[in-house]
């Protein structure tokens, strides 16, 4: 054999010989063929997902970029910064259960035998209904803020507390007007329920309801103002809800609704019917319409209101074009009886556009600010009576217990 076949020879069993053992050594360490991965670049873990509030953004500044150590942190729920657990325990003392009875008696209906003998007389039966609701302690002297419908045919108010002191409540003064009632009771060492204030409310703010839900005493829910001075529901003559989306039920009726801070801005009311389909819709009467109220019902034990003795209707800017007018406002329907504002010179058809130099939006604001004045006082009201422009001056006096309206000629 030449020289040159010889190395080719060596050349062909080295290589058969590496590549035997190359496959001993991969099946034995069959790791040694993965690639290891480069360290991917840190990234920075995304803020929470839900209704919690926003991380305060970090101002740049022109200093080197910092390292991976120096990175602010990123809080999550759990985190004392994302809990309300503060507010709940500053207001939840000071919310209680409201339970109430009354009698009702209805006329038994005969049987057949005594239909027959009609000369028998008639058999009433009593029985006992209850209800239940929440309210909230306002001040040390005992008295709390609750719904006038919680405690409206009352024969004896139970109040429990958080603390689960029990005890009879007595009925300091009620508006229907404003579906507000009062109460009192009398035991030492209570907690009051601060107060916050409803006109700084912005849509969007997180609130929490905390009441006595389906007869789950110190339930606590939580949503957003979803709007301000709802009017026109229905719910009461004078109305300036805030509506919101934090679960209202059964039996929260007179709770509080707070902020964030703990502080009262509403009492909890009414929810829209789900019959209708509504959900997640609730209302509210302000804090700052409860003070006024709770004034009046402790000095006087009614809500003194100014009252001009007019029936206001919405009249809309398309409704009075169509008419040929210049714009709309608030138009006069009817009058009560001994009404100040029909003595004063005001016609039905009368279209109210400013009082006391400020626009009328609504019959509802219209009626909010007379009931503001003070008997006595007088009101300056301008308005259209027929394309011709007018202006009045009408005396203020008390707002009647239930005033009833004259028929329309």
């Amino acid at each position: 054999m030449s020289r040159i076949g010889r190395v080719f020879m060596f050349v062909t069993a080295s290589v058969v010989s590496g590549l035997a053992l190359a496959f001993i050594i991969v099946a034995w360490r069959p790791q040694l063929l993965r690639v290891q991965p480069t360290a991917p670049p840190a990234v920075q873990p995304s803020p929470p997902r839900g209704p919690y509030p926003a991380v305060t953004s970090v101002e740049k500044s022109s200093a080197p970029a910092a390292t991976d150590a120096a990175a602010p942190a990123v809080l999550f729920p759990g985190h004392d910064a994302w809990s309300y657990a503060d507010a709940v325990q500053r207001a939840a003392p000071a919310v209680v259960n409201i339970s109430s009875s009354w009698t009702v008696t209805e006329r038994v209906q005969p049987n057949g035998f005594e239909a027959f003998f009609g000369d028998l007389a008639p058999r009433y039966l009593n029985r006992t209904e209850h209800s239940l609701g929440s309210g909230v302690i306002v001040d040390t002297e005992g008295h709390i803020a609750t719904n006038n419908h919680v405690v409206e045919n009352a024969d004896k108010v139970r109040v429990q507390l958080a603390d689960h002191r029990v005890a009879v409540a007595r009925v300091v003064g009620r508006d229907p007007d404003s579906d507000l009632a009062l109460l009192k009771i009398d035991l030492d060492h209570l907690p009051i329920m601060p107060f916050g204030h409803s006109d700084q409310l912005r849509v969007g703010d997180v609130v929490l309801a905390i009441g006595n839900a389906l007869g789950l005493s110190q339930t606590v829910t939580h949503g957003i103002v979803s709007a301000t001075g709802r009017g026109q529901l229905g719910l009461a003559t004078f109305e300036n809800f805030i509506q919101t989306d934090a679960a209202i039920n059964l039996g929260n009726s007179g709770g509080a609704l707070i902020n964030t801070r703990g502080e009262l801005v509403g009492i909890n009311t009414a929810i829209a019917a789900k019959t209708s389909g509504a959900e997640g819709i609730g209302f509210a009467i302000p804090v700052n319409m409860v003070r006024g109220v709770i004034h009046d019902l402790i000095s006087h034990g009614k809500v003194v209101r100014g009252w001009i003795g007019i029936v206001p209707e919405d009249f809309s800017d398309d409704q009075a074009i169509s008419l040929g007018l210049a714009h709309g406002g608030v138009v006069v329907v009817d009058f009560y009886p001994d009404s100040p504002g029909q003595a004063a010179g005001l016609h039905r058809g009368d279209i109210l556009t400013f009082c006391d130099g400020a626009s009328v939006k609504s019959s509802q604001d219209l009626l909010a600010h007379i009931a503001s004045s003070r008997p006595g006082a007088t009101i300056k009201v301008t308005g259209l009576r027929g394309h011709a422009t007018f202006e009045g001056t009408i005396p203020v006096r008390q707002r009647p217990p239930e005033p009833l309206k004259e028929s329309a000629p």
